[in-house]
């Protein structure tokens, strides 16, 4: 007799999980956008685009938070975690009226992922498993922990390149550089692990669609 009580799982959706990622990220850069001044030396108007479009950003993080539980089932503790970081970056945003929370906040969470998935990997446990929420089935514990070890070094990259671009660039390419640089270099070194975690058992015992998982903007 089988149990038709138990609800059926949520079906995994690439694209939604890129939405939920990004989403926010690009309300931030329309709204922005939309009250950026068009003469760059307006100080003022320049910090209070950037005030509003963090309004946006929080908001958008939380409906992006409510339905990665609604669609997807679940939320992820990466997904959390950021979103926390956003709210409270954003906040600090707000209330400063100072973009440079804003800028910051990528750095402080790509160095806490990074510190994380590699002090686990020196240590034998595989924490990429528990932040995704085992978002790959099938992957082996050895495949867990060379993907633990590769995305804390990928952030730790992700880290300095952010503190590089943000010393060198206005904010508004700064921005735009979180849409056009970072967003191709996470699916370049997405895919590239597609090998490693196909040959560690992925979808081998049951027909898997993959999570294009990003890391947290």
């Amino acid at each position: 007799m089988t149990d038709q009580t138990k609800p059926a799982p949520k079906k995994k959706s690439g694209w939604l999980n890129i939405a939920i990622d990004y989403g926010p990220l690009l309300v931030f850069f329309i709204v922005y956008r939309f009250f950026a001044p068009e003469d760059s030396s307006n100080s003022v108007a320049e910090v209070l685009a950037v005030v509003k479009g963090t309004g946006a950003f929080i908001v958008a993080a939380l409906i992006a938070l409510g339905v990665s539980k609604w669609k997807l089932g679940h939320i992820t503790p990466m997904l959390m975690l950021s979103t926390a970081l956003i709210v409270f970056f954003g906040g600090l945003t707000i209330f400063f009226q100072d973009p440079v929370f804003v800028q910051v906040k990528p750095t402080i969470i790509y160095v806490l992922f990074a510190i994380a998935l590699l002090v686990g990997w020196r240590m034998g446990r595989p924490l990429l498993k528990y932040l995704l929420d085992a978002a790959f089935d099938g992957l082996s514990d050895r495949g867990w922990m060379v993907l633990s070890r590769n995305w804390g070094f990928y952030f730790a990259a992700l880290a300095v390149l952010n503190e590089v671009l943000r010393a060198a660039l206005p904010f508004e390419d700064w921005l735009a550089a979180k849409f056009w640089l970072f967003m191709p270099l996470s699916f370049l070194f997405t895919f590239m692990q597609l090998p490693l975690m196909m040959r560690e058992g992925l979808g081998k015992e049951e027909e898997t669609e993959v999570e294009t998982t990003q890391p947290p903007v």
